[in-house]
This record gives structure tokens, C-alpha cells and sequence, in this order.
């Protein structure tokens, strides 16, 4: 935060013992790496990185270029969208992370040859040549893929080469900086192609070699450059530099201040406010654990100030920065494929039927928050250790960007128009701050010690050059696993379609499950967590949407949104729940606590995030897919229903909960949250039960505490 001296602690800056300082930024950069795949990418790269800061800069001029012009069609975008994309990934990301380490052994010629060395070795220089002549084939030679004799005769050797090489490249790439579980279950889905007919169970009549890869790379409709890397080429990439925009802005501080300033003096406030900082934060980041370590670095050692306790803190934040995903009007990046993969919502509708169920995720953690601190005792922050009102108002415009992109969206423009008018906002927010901030006083300072303001001007606006140079680098790289991870999603999602396993699986779960709609949910959500756990948001939901939704809206009465949204849940959702738990592992990491423990207070603390897509499921009025007062009674009892839940998970209403009262507590809140008018009923009756329980208690702890012998 740029304070000035009147600004310190007293006037609302946080005290410096909270504050992360190089150390700790250090030692979550360590963090990140460990956790987050994506994060492992080159930072020596010598003279290297001239060419590789001029390709990522050129790749982010493009596209911006392209949002304004649209100069190509779809599918010749969609193949310079992945040249550029695997040419930065081989350049930046080594095969092996040990290749990132400091070269141990004495011989350059076997560090050079192994490529651990400061620059990028020459294998993987040859391979981004490769991965940019096979994805510009497409685009140089469009005219043949398209034409009438490759319909009629088919492929040519080259074509079919082409094809072959640039499956494994992709696939290469998404190893590098996503990982290798997608890669494994890309692979498999070509075995299944290619040996179908072989097959014990799903059997379909097989495909050669050939097929296979042209399907895949050769064709606009499906695969490679199906629906998720149109998508990411039109608007993920956007809304991804709009991020990277609004984060070298400093708006990620400023949630934090406006979040600590609001809920920061209450029961347990550093944990609220660190709730809702990491929701904002994840909204925009679209990353799980990386939002986890940015925010966490800051706000887990202001927990841990406060009293809670390390794996309670680390939790805490691991389940909000997950939350953020689900948060309009970004909602990371797979929302902008739901809304091309739901075709009767728009994504402006799409960013207002997400609202509800968002916000009632974020009161289902404030509530296991205010719960434990309750039960614990713990206090709120001193308001003087909090940032002044005065401070946040004079940086209220640093929400003009989210302002300007939500009012676009509603206006009715598309995404990809409401993306540019966010971008150019925050540039221009950024750059007259700067220039408030730093040009008018240092140019008063050079003027008044007798040095030439024209050469200070010079110099500072070669800073801020340079500071947009960095932003559109930024850009780029932080694009980079988001389009490996659409491109191979897209092999997954293109072999499920041309050999017809999506039916097949559907009808074999059906069967598995006896018919039972709540036994078929809770598989679809079971298959939904374990690929989250191997996958990336994004490539979770395009094979979930592929395999998985289809069967609650083509064999049951459930709305497509809804089943949709009820994968994009769990599929996030699978980034706090233990075993592989990998954002609350970060968190642990930060926090230095039992990572275990920090899944399981995590999977506690996100229990309305597994409640919720089945109440939406059940009553999708609460999707604003009925009346509004099917839709305000249904949440209504909801929220009742979070409160039970909340206070049996832990311990506490008015009072330290006993046994049954938990019991009731935790049953009457579930009960509440089925949308039946009977049953909610019951489970008010439970719940009234254990609050008349806790009032008793209450009422008689004093009389007894007045009555007991004074020592």
C-alpha cells in the first residue's frame, strides 16, 4: 500500500509485524512452486528473455488487437492462439522441475545438454518451432482442410504428420505446466479411440491412428481447437489479462483493506475479513492455490495473530480463495465455457443466476467462522490496527474496472467488449494514479533541488512503459496453463463424442445406481471431485460438462444450468477436499501447520459448498429458474438451514453446544435445506428444540455461578 506518514497504524495501515516482508514473500514463492505446477516456469533466462518478453508481448498485443478487428475466423484464431501458447510453454516451462535447480555438476557440456543451465536449451527451443509450424499449418493451409477434396478423398501424409506431432506436442506442453494427470486421462481417451472395438465394456467399433489425430487437430469443431480453446481465445484470455491488469494495480491491497475495515473488528474478524478478501481476490485470480499463497501471505499470520489456531487459519483461507471461482462476474475461467455449453443462458444471465448460490457458499464458511470463534472466545481486531475509512474512500475508484465490466454485461454487450472497456479502465486508472502519486511530487522535488523535471519526467515515464511491458508479459504467462489445459480437455471432450462413451457411461451409472436420482447426484459429484483433483478448474469442467451433466439433464427432469453448475461446483470444490487437497496444502505450507488437518477444518468450513448444488438441483428456483417467491422462500430456508449446520459443526449457537444439540442442530439444518415443505418443517421442529435447550442452559448458567461457593 503507498501510504504517507500520516498514514501509519494508528490512521488505519496494518502494524508491521503482520505485514509479509521479503522472508515470508520469498517463502511463499517456495510454496507455490511446490503446490502449483504452473508456477514452475524459468526466471533465469539470460539473454533469452529478450525473446521470450517480446513473443509474450506480442501474443497479448494480438489478442487485444484481435478483440478490436476480429481479422480471422474462429478456427485460424483458435491455431495462432495456440502457436503463441505452446512456443511460450517450451520456452518457459522445462521438462523436469529438477532442470529449474542449480546446476551440481561440474561438467557445462552435460548442463548444457540437460538444459540446467541459465537460458533455454536448444531441445526445447526446437520444440516451440515445432509446436508453431504444426498449430500455423492450420492457418497457412486452411483453404486445403477445408476444401471439397479432403472431404472426398481425405488427408494427405503431411496433413496426417502434422496432426500426429501436434497431438503430442499439446500434450507435452500440458505436462509441463499443468501436470500429468490430464495428460494420462487424455492419453487413455485415445486408447479408448483407437482400441474400442477391444474393449470388455463401452466397446465402440475403433478407429485407426489416423483418425484419431486428424479428429483431433484437424478439425475446428472438436478436440483441439473445440469449443474450450475458442472460448479461451475469444474471452478467457481477456478476462485473464483484465486480472493480471486489476492485481499490478493494487486492487488485491485494497480488497484486503476494505474487507479488514468491515468485518475485522468482530467476533473473530481477521478470519471474516480474510473470507471475504480472498473471494474478491479469487474471482479474478481463477486459481485456487495461487490465490491461496498471494492472499494467504498476508492474511494467514494476521489469523494466527488473532488466536486461531495454524490449521484453522490455513483452512479458512484455502476455502475462500477456492470460493472465489464461483464468484461473478468472472468466476474464473470455466464460466465463460458453461455459458457457450448452456445455450438457452447467456453469459450476462449466467453471471446473475451464479449470485445466489455464490453468496450462500461465502455465508456458509462466515458462519463455521463465527461459530469456532465464538466457541473459542476470540476477539476482533483493534479498529485502530485496521486501514481508515478515509484511506479506502480516497481508493474507491479502483472499482470502477469491476464496475464498468459488471454494468457492460448487463447492458446486454458481449464479453469480450466488456473485457476491453475493463482493461482500458484499469490502464487508465493505473496510469493517472501514477501519475498523482509519483510524477507530480518527484517532479516538485526536482525542481526545487535544481535538477531538470523534463529528465525526471523521462525517466518516470519509462517506469510506467516498463510497467505495462511487465503487464502484458504477466499476461501472457499467467494464460499459459489455461489454454494447454483447454486444448487437452478438448481431446478428452472430442474422443468422448465421436465414440459415443458420454451415453454409454450415463446409462452404466444410471444402472449402477438403481435409477436412484440422489445415488446418480452423488456419483456424478464423486467422479466430479476425484478428476478435480488431478485437473485444473477449467479442463474438470469441459470433461465433467462432456460425461457427467449430460446424464442429470437428458435422463432426469433437472434444468441444464443446473447440471452444469452443479459439476462446476464440485469440481472446484475438489481443491479442498482431502486426500488431494492441494489448496489447503498450500495454506498448511504458509501457515506451517499438519496439511491433513488443514484439508479436513477446510472440507468443515466449506460444508455449504457440498449442501448447495443439491438444494439447486432439488429447487432450481434457487437458480432463478422459477418465481421470485419460490426463489425467496427456498433461500430463505436455506440460510436457516446453514445456520443449523454451521453451529452443530461447531459447537456453538448461543451457547457451547452439547451432544443432542449438535445432533439437532446438524440434522434440523440439513432437513431445512431439502426443499420440502414437510420435511423443512421437521427440521425446523429439531432446530427450535435445540435453541430452547441452549436458552435453558443460558438462563441457568448464572443462578448456578451465583450459588457456587466462593473459594
Amino acid at each position: 500500500m503507498n501510504r504517507t506518514a500520516a498514514e501509519q497504524p494508528r490512521a488505519g495501515a496494518f502494524p508491521e509485524d503482520v505485514k509479509p516482508g521479503a522472508a515470508a514473500e520469498e517463502s511463499a514463492e517456495e510454496v507455490l512452486r511446490e503446490h502449483d505446477i504452473s508456477s514452475r516456469f524459468r526466471t533465469e533466462l539470460g539473454w533469452w528473455g529478450w525473446l521470450v518478453g517480446g513473443l509474450a508481448v506480442a501474443f497479448t498485443a494480438y489478442h487485444l488487437y484481435s478483440a478490436f478487428y476480429r481479422p480471422y475466423n474462429t478456427w485460424m484464431h483458435g491455431s495462432l492462439h495456440v502457436a503463441g501458447a505452446l512456443a511460450l510453454i517450451f520456452l518457459l516451462y522445462p521438462a523436469s522441475k529438477k532442470l529449474l535447480r542449480t546446476p551440481t555438476s561440474t561438467s557445462r557440456a552435460l548442463s548444457l545438454l540437460v538444459g540446467r543451465h541459465r537460458g533455454v536449451p536448444w531441445y526445447d527451443v526446437l520444440l516451440a518451432g515445432a509446436a508453431v509450424y504444426c498449430s500455423t499449418y492450420i492457418f497457412f493451409n486452411y483453404d486445403h482442410l477445408v476444401s471439397n477434396r479432403v472431404q472426398l478423398v481425405g488427408f494427405e501424409d503431411q496433413d496426417i504428420l502434422v496432426a500426429l506431432v501436434g497431438v503430442a506436442l499439446v500434450l507435452e506442453a500440458t505436462r509441463r505446466c499443468v501436470g500429468l494427470p490430464i495428460v494420462i486421462i487424455a492419453g487413455l481417451a485415445i486408447v479408448y479411440a483407437v482400441y474400442g472395438d477391444n474393449m470388455p465394456m463401452f466397446s465402440h467399433r475403433g478407429q485407426d491412428w489416423d483418425e484419431v489425430a486428424t479428429n483431433l487437430f484437424l478439425s475446428s469443431g472438436q478436440g483441439i481447437f473445440g469449443t474450450p480453446i475458442q472460448v479461451s481465445a475469444n474471452f478467457i484470455f481477456l478476462f485473464l489479462f483484465f486480472a493480471v491488469v486489476l492485481m499490478r494495480t493494487n486492487i488485491g491491497q485494497f480488497f484486503n483493506d476494505l474487507a479488514f475495515r468491515a468485518a475485522g473488528k468482530y467476533s473473530g474478524g481477521p478470519a471474516k475479513a480474510a473470507v471475504g478478501a480472498s473471494g474478491l481476490q479469487g474471482m479474478i485470480s481463477g486459481s485456487s492455490v495461487a490465490n491461496t499463497v498471494a492472499s494467504g501471505s498476508f492474511t494467514i499470520p494476521i489469523m494466527k495473530k488473532a488466536g486461531f489456531k495454524p490449521h484453522v487459519a490455513a483452512a479458512t483461507e484455502a476455502t475462500a480463495s477456492t470460493g472465489g471461482q464461483l464468484m461473478p462476474p468472472i468466476m474464473g475461467a470455466a464460466a465463460f465455457i458453461m455459458a457457450q455449453n448452456v445455450a438457452e443462458v447467456e453469459y450476462n444471465e449466467l453471471i446473475v443466476i451464479a449470485i445466489i448460490p455464490a453468496g450462500l457458499y461465502f455465508l456458509g464458511a462466515l458462519l463455521s467462522i463465527h461459530f469456532e470463534a465464538k466457541r473459542n472466545g476470540l476477539k476482533g481486531m483493534d479498529p485502530a490496527e485496521l486501514p481508515s475509512w478515509r484511506s479506502l474512500l480516497l481508493r474507491m475508484d479502483m472499482l470502477l474496472p469491476l464496475v464498468i465490466i459488471i454494468a457492460t454485461l448487463l447492458s446486454g454487450m458481449s464479453a469480450m467488449r466488456a473485457a476491453l472497456f475493463g482493461i482500458g479502465t484499469a490502464l487508465a486508472i493505473g496510469l493517472l494514479r501514477a501519475t498523482f502519486e509519483n510524477f507530480v511530487p518527484l517532479i516538485a522535488q526536482a525542481s526545487k533541488q535544481g535538477r531538470s523535471p523534463l529528465a525526471e519526467s523521462a525517466k518516470l515515464l519509462l517506469a510506467l512503459l516498463h510497467a505495462v511491458v511487465e503487464m502484458f508479459i504477466a499476461g501472457a504467462r499467467t494464460a499459459l496453463p489455461v489454454i494447454a489445459a483447454c486444448a487437452t480437455a478438448g481431446i478428452v471432450a472430442g474422443t468422448v463424442t465421436s465414440t459415443g462413451l458420454g451415453s454409454q457411461l450415463g446409462s452404466g451409472l444410471i444402472q449402477l445406481a438403481g435409477g436412484n436420482f440422489l445415488l446418480v447426484l452423488f456419483f456424478v459429484m464423486i467422479a466430479c471431485i476425484v478428476l478435480g483433483m488431478g485437473l485444473p478448474t477449467t479442463a474438470n469442467y469441459v470433461v465433467t460438462a462432456t460425461v457427467a451433466a449430460p446424464i442429470l439433464y437428458t435422463n432426469f427432469d433437472v434444468p441444464m444450468i443446473a447440471a452444469h453448475m452443479f459439476v462446476f461446483f464440485f469440481g472446484i470444490l475438489a481443491d479442498i477436499t482431502p486426500p488431494v487437497c492441494l489448496a489447503a496444502y498450500a495454506g498448511a505450507g504458509i501457515a506451517n501447520a499438519n496439511p491433513m488437518a488443514a484439508g479436513v477444518t477446510a472440507l468443515k468450513i466449506a460444508f455449504a459448498g457440498f449442501i448447495i448444488p443439491y438444494a439447486f438441483i432439488l429447487q432450481p428456483a434457487i437458480l432463478l429458474q422459477g418465481t421470485w417467491d419460490e426463489t425467496l422462500r427456498y433461500v430463505a430456508m436455506t440460510i436457516v438451514g446453514l445456520v443449523g449446520l454451521a453451529s452443530g459443526l461447531g459447537g456453538y449457537l448461543l451457547t457451547r453446544a452439547i451432544v443432542i444439540e449438535r445432533v439437532l442442530l446438524m440434522v434440523g439444518g440439513a432437513l431445512l435445506v431439502y426443499p420440502d415443505m414437510f420435511v423443512s418443517m421437521v427440521g425446523m421442529v429439531a432446530m427450535g428444540v435445540a435453541v430452547i435447550m441452549q436458552l435453558a442452559r443460558r438462563r441457568r448458567a448464572p443462578a448456578q455461578a451465583e450459588e457456587a461457593p466462593v473459594a
